[in-house]
C-alpha cells in the first residue's frame, strides 16, 4: 500500500492475476431477485442474508433504473474470505451477466464506476485480465508481460475478514512498484517481486498465524521460486518455472 486518503481508505499499489480455478455466477429472467448456491464452498454463504453478488444486483438495478428482476446462481468453489478476490469476481460476473440479462449494453467502463463503489478489488475483476491496481481499486493499467509459469494457491481453511486485517495493520507505506515492461521467465519474475512485499502479510500473521505455517511449507517444496500472501490472506501462492512443476508441488502439499 501507498498510502492511506483522508476518508480512511488505504491507496493500493497490486499486481492482479487470474488463475485456473474459479466460481461461476448465472442468471435467468424472473419475476424476483433470487440467489441459488450451490458448490463445494457454499455452506459459508448459506447463514449470510445478503453477499456482495445481490449488492452487486440491487446497485445495478438502482443506477439503470429498471426491476432487479433476475434467478441468479452462485457456484461457490473458492474460499470465502480468502484474500483472493473470490467474492469480489463473483460481483463482478452478476455485473457482466446481469448487464447482458437486462439489455443494458453498459460496457466495462461504465460497469467499472459502478463496482467501485461496491469494492476495492471489483473493477479488476470486472476488467478479468492482468492489470496493475492502484487508488482504491480504481486506476486499472496493464500488468507487464507475464511469463508462462505456475501457481499453488494454499489456504489453511481459516477464514480472514479483510477489515480486521486492514485495522490491524501499522507502520509507514510502501513506494509504488517499479516493474519491467515485461518478464522473459518465472525466475527472472519471481526475482524482481521478492524485492517487494505485501504490506498486510504483517499483521494477516498476527490475526492467523497458520498463514506462516503456510508460507514455510509452500517455501519448502521442490521448485519453489517465491512464496507470498494473496491480497488480505489467508491464502498464499507460491511461484514455480512452469505449470507442471507447480501441479507436482501441489501434490507434495
Amino acid at each position: 500500500m501507498t498510502g492511506r486518503r483522508a476518508d480512511g481508505y488505504h491507496l493500493l499499489d497490486s499486481l492482479v492475476v487470474f488463475a485456473g480455478v474459479a466460481d461461476a455466477v448465472g442468471a435467468a429472467p424472473a419475476a424476483a431477485l433470487t440467489l441459488a448456491l450451490e458448490g463445494p464452498e457454499s455452506a459459508a454463504l448459506r447463514a449470510e442474508p445478503d453477499n456482495l453478488v445481490l449488492r452487486a444486483a440491487r446497485a445495478l438495478a438502482e443506477a439503470a433504473g429498471v426491476p432487479a428482476r433476475a434467478a441468479l446462481t452462485l457456484t461457490k468453489r473458492l474460499p470465502v474470505a480468502s484474500g483472493i478476490g473470490g467474492g469480489s469476481a463473483d460481483a463482478a460476473a452478476a455485473l457482466r451477466v446481469l448487464d447482458d440479462l437486462w439489455g443494458l449494453r453498459w460496457g466495462e467502463e461504465r460497469l467499472a464506476a459502478l463496482a467501485v463503489r461496491l469494492g476495492a478489488d471489483i473493477p479488476a475483476c470486472l476488467a478479468s485480465r492482468p492489470c496493475r491496481m492502484g487508488g482504491v481499486g480504481e486506476v486499472l493499467s496493464p500488468a507487464p508481460r507475464l511469463p508462462v509459469c505456475g501457481l499453488v494457491l494454499a489456504n489453511p481453511r481459516l477464514a480472514l475478514p479483510t477489515p480486521a486485517v486492514f485495522k490491524a495493520r501499522q507502520g509507514g507505506f510502501s513506494e509504488a512498484a517499479r516493474l519491467p515492461a515485461g518478464w522473459p521467465d518465472a525466475v527472472a519474475m519471481a526475482g524482481d517481486l521478492a524485492r517487494l512485499r505485501n504490506d498486510l502479510e504483517p499483521p494477516a500473521i498476527a490475526l492467523c498465524p497458520a498463514i506462516a505455517e503456510v508460507l514455510a511449507a509452500l517455501r519448502k517444496l521442490p521448485g519453489c521460486l517465491l512464496a507470498r500472501m494473496s491480497g488480505s490472506g489467508a491464502t498464499c501462492f507460491g511461484v514455480f518455472a512452469d505449470p507442471g512443476m507447480a501441479a507436482g508441488a501441489a501434490d507434495l502439499l
